[in-house]
């Protein structure tokens, strides 16, 4: 009797798949950062500020205290990190890839996805039982701590509040720690936490005190600290806990600003690659809002692909696709595969091998080893010249290669041959530094100036440094200026630099300030917690991630306090169906505080942020952390429709404004203001056309219902037929109407009465001015007239009269007289035949004339 295993089979290849998987990630994992279990001493995403502390004395209190730290340290480092549930990696290509992903995935699902303990959801310390391992270390730590050693209770601080080696969180006795260590020897480290904590009131360890916050930032910044220099930067320039000061948010970012500058020149030639990790977590969900109604994810942004389109593709796809079109000889497409696994990415590490094999493939469609030209197609050149000054690049900074000066300087001058502007600065940088050729600044100057033409920033940057330096500031200004546009380091430091000292123009604090702050934010890696805070937003470590962020938050950064808010964020769905799903997470009580939420949606909000305004307008709208305050609202949601993102307004905000005037909620209830905030909103996003027809077809309803009932609420008016055109007698007959029906008014209680019905409250005014503008131009345009009438009338008469008198000079003479006319006027009693009385030269009676004895 044969038994039946095909029932059997799924199972057997589920656990196959599984096991696969397990093998696969023998292979891939990724390295436990210091947050999950590992003892660095700095905080998170740090590098600075920690020990080698002064150990206190030699006597052997001291001495066993540090041997009881060393001991621990080691008891430490044999402890095993377990793991809440498998890491998440990337998918490989293949079959066997996909499936073993997919099963891990799914064995994750049914199996590891137990609530946490509630002791770890309500941060409470419980004397549970622990590994000995970690007993034995933290019995060695704390009596090392008793001698008051600086490492012992340093590193008990940092297992409270991060929960390192398996520890478990307990962020009041992290507080006392860094209080601890803090007011015994100064630490800036312990300095930074603490004010930290007084800002957030983390866990509830503390309560907030922004004052206090303030104070611990000042003097870990006045030791160095440059987490703390960033947040007393911001604080002095928002006004967070003090009053906003520009000089000393200009002083505390000039500081972070000349580290970042150091930090950026450091490296390889052409200084060190300025990778960014800071992202908005509610821009993978099509924005805080969703996708087609945040202002991210609408309008100019929505992604209008269709089903067959690349709209909306993973990296993966795009990778694949790229890869068949490179297979099938397309050069751009080979190009972007290796300048992609150059550069790299989010969720795609950088790869040099890869990038200069594609670069390399580039390369030789144009040129033989020996460098003769095969193709002579323009847009191969082109291409093939990228590709070159990349290839050239990678030997010049030995980037997934041996640095090699020679090979770098070959593949620079195949792309200078064609024109290519990225080669052109890399040869001009090798000229300025001599290396490989010789120092010759005159002859970088040149390439340079070759490339900053082709709008090259590196070069533009680097040809204002040269103009600078022989103290030509004009010419330095507007290179920096057009290298500003791409926001290239360098050209922000500069121009930070000029505007703080007035060099050249008036000092500018808040334009210095601003600079400043960028240069600063730029260099992530210097400072901030990004990095681990995604990789622990990846790995589904919520609070940590919630920790990470929320310490960039405090440095200024807009996206982190974006993230923070985001994470905090309880109102994201009128229905939650968080209690109904049995697999999903409880989250700790630390995600239960929308006061807090409110304070970074109003940070990131006043950094510009369109969505977050809109979220300040549903707190007080509803409530959230705050008393309901619908006039704040209101003001909120005006605000946010005002603004402007890169061209894009917010239809979110314009609807909401719709929805108050049409309730009276925060403003006067107005039908006709209604419609016109609806419409817009349907005019900035036509992906709003449901809700905004719905809510039109509501408020129509309730429009004619107030009409027909005389009610006071300003109902919809209908619009003005467009006005043809109208002659100029029409306009005047026009004008005159509307004159008489304004003096026709009587009193002032009248006026008034009228402009109660007006569908356009707030505008007569404004017209009014344009009348009386229009009245007084009408009279000094005809005052004018007038005036040109008179002299052009008194010009006619000039020549007239000078045209008379020529007609009588041409007349015959008669006896040396001019003959007079036959019907020539009479002469008066006296008159001369001329014309004159008094007697001409050589008359007996002139000289008598002339002494004045006649005519008196």
């Amino acid at each position: 009797m044969r038994h039946n295993t095909h029932g059997r089979w799924p199972v057997v290849y589920f656990f196959t798949c599984f096991l696969v998987s397990i093998v696969f990630s023998q292979h891939q994992q990724v390295p436990e950062s210091r947050i999950a279990g590992q003892s660095d001493h700095d905080g998170l995403g740090s590098t600075e500020g920690v020990s080698p502390w002064p150990r206190k004395g030699s006597d052997n209190g001291s001495q066993v205290a540090a041997l009881a730290v060393d001991e621990a340290l080691r008891e430490l480092k044999s402890i095993e990190t377990p793991r809440d549930r498998l890491a998440r990696y990337d998918k490989t290509s293949g079959f066997i890839g996909t499936t073993a992903y997919y099963a891990k995935e799914a064995f994750v699902l049914l199996f590891m996805n137990a609530p946490k303990h509630d002791g770890y959801l309500n941060h409470q310390f419980e004397d549970r039982k622990l590994s000995k391992p970690l007993t034995n270390a933290v019995e060695l730590l704390e009596s090392a701590a008793k001698e008051n050693n600086s490492d012992a209770i340093f590193l008990l601080a940092e297992m409270n509040f991060y929960g390192n080696f398996t520890h478990p969180r307990n962020y009041k006795e992290a507080f006392r720690r860094y209080y601890e260590l803090s007011t015994l020897t100064g630490n800036s480290s312990a300095q930074y936490m603490l004010g930290f904590m007084y800002a957030t009131g983390i866990g509830g360890a503390v309560e907030r005190d922004q004052a206090k916050s303030l104070l611990y930032h000042t003097f870990a910044a006045q030791s160095g600290n440059t987490r703390s220099e960033m947040t007393a930067a911001f604080r002095h320039h928002a006004g967070i806990g003090t009053t906003r000061d520009c000089n000393e948010a200009a002083r505390y970012y000039k500081k972070v600003a000349e580290k970042a500058i150091e930090y950026s020149r450091s490296g390889p030639p052409g200084g060190m690659a300025l990778h960014r990790n800071a992202y908005r977590l509610a821009d993978e969900e099509g924005g805080v809002y969703g996708e087609g109604a945040s202002v991210v994810s609408s309008g100019i942004y929505a992604n209008k692909g269709g089903p067959n389109s690349d709209q909306h593709a993973a990296l993966d796809d795009v990778l694949e696709y790229l890869d068949l079109m490179s297979r099938k000889g397309d050069l751009k497409a080979t190009f972007s595969l290796g300048r992609l696994h150059y550069e790299g990415s989010r969720t795609l590490k950088r790869d040099m091998y890869t990038a200069r094999k594609y670069f390399t493939v580039v390369a030789r469609k144009y040129w033989r080893k020996d460098g003769a030209i095969l193709s002579d197609d323009t847009g191969v050149a082109k291409i093939a010249s990228k590709a070159a000054a990349y290839l050239g690049r990678m030997f010049l900074r030995g980037e997934g290669v041996e640095q090699s000066y020679d090979k770098a300087l070959i593949w620079f001058r195949r792309g200078i041959a064609n024109g290519d502007s990225f080669c052109q600065y890399e040869l001009g940088l090798m000229y300025l530094l001599g290396l490989g050729v010789r120092k010759d600044p005159s002859t970088a100057a040149d390439y340079f100036k070759e490339a900053a033409e082709q709008d090259w920033p590196a070069a533009q940057v680097h040809l204002g440094k040269l103009f600078l330096d022989q103290g030509d500031l004009r010419p330095a200004m507007r290179y920096f200026e057009l290298a500003y546009r791409h926001q290239h380091i360098e050209a922000h430091y500069y121009l930070a630099e000029i505007n703080d000292n007035g060099v050249g123009r008036d000092r500018s604090c808040g334009l210095a300030t601003a600079s400043y702050k960028v240069v600063a934010e730029k260099t992530e890696a210097l400072h901030s917690s990004f990095e681990e805070a995604n990789r622990a937003y990846e790995d589904g470590d919520k609070e940590t991630a919630l920790v990470g962020y929320m310490m960039a938050a405090e440095q200024g950064y807009e996206v982190a306090q974006a993230n923070v808010a985001f994470m905090l964020d309880e109102q994201k769905s009128i229905f939650n169906l968080d209690a109904l799903i049995p697999w999903k997470k409880k989250t700790a009580s630390l995600f239960h505080n929308a006061a807090l939420a409110l304070i970074y949606w109003t940070r990131s909000a006043k950094q510009s942020n369109i969505d977050s305004m809109v979220k300040m307008g549903d707190y007080y709208l509803g409530g959230y952390g705050v008393e309901r305050d619908m006039e704040k609202a209101a003001t909120c949601y005006q605000t946010a429709q005002e603004m402007q993102q890169s061209g894009q307004q917010s239809a979110q905000a314009m609807w909401n404004l719709g929805w108050m005037h049409e309730n009276g909620i925060g403003v006067e209830q107005d039908y006709h203001l209604a419609k016109r905030y609806y419409d817009q909103a349907l005019e900035t996003n036509q992906e709003s056309y449901m809700p905004v027809k719905l809510s039109l077809l509501k408020l129509r309803m309730r429009s004619f219902w107030n009409t027909i009932t005389r009610g006071k609420i300003n109902s919809i008016q209908p619009d003005p037929e467009p006005k043809g055109y109208r002659s100029w007698s029409d306009w005047l007959a026009n004008f005159l109407e509307d004159e008489q029906s304004n003096f026709a008014t009587d009193g002032e209680d009248d006026v008034l009465e009228s402009r109660a019905h007006d569908p356009m409250p707030g505008g007569d005014d404004y017209y009014d001015e344009i009348d009386e503008s229009i009245v007084e131009s009408l009279i000094i345009i005809g005052l004018a007239g007038a005036l040109a009438f008179l002299v052009y009338y008194r010009q006619l008469r000039l020549q007239n009269h000078r045209r008379a008198l020529e007609q009588q000079q041409q007349q015959p003479l008669v006896n040396g007289q001019v003959a007079v006319p036959v019907a020539a006027v009479p002469l008066a009693p006296g008159q001369q035949a001329d014309g004159g009385f008094f007697p001409p030269p050589g008359h007996p009676d002139h000289g008598q004339w002339v002494a004045g004895g006649i005519g008196h």
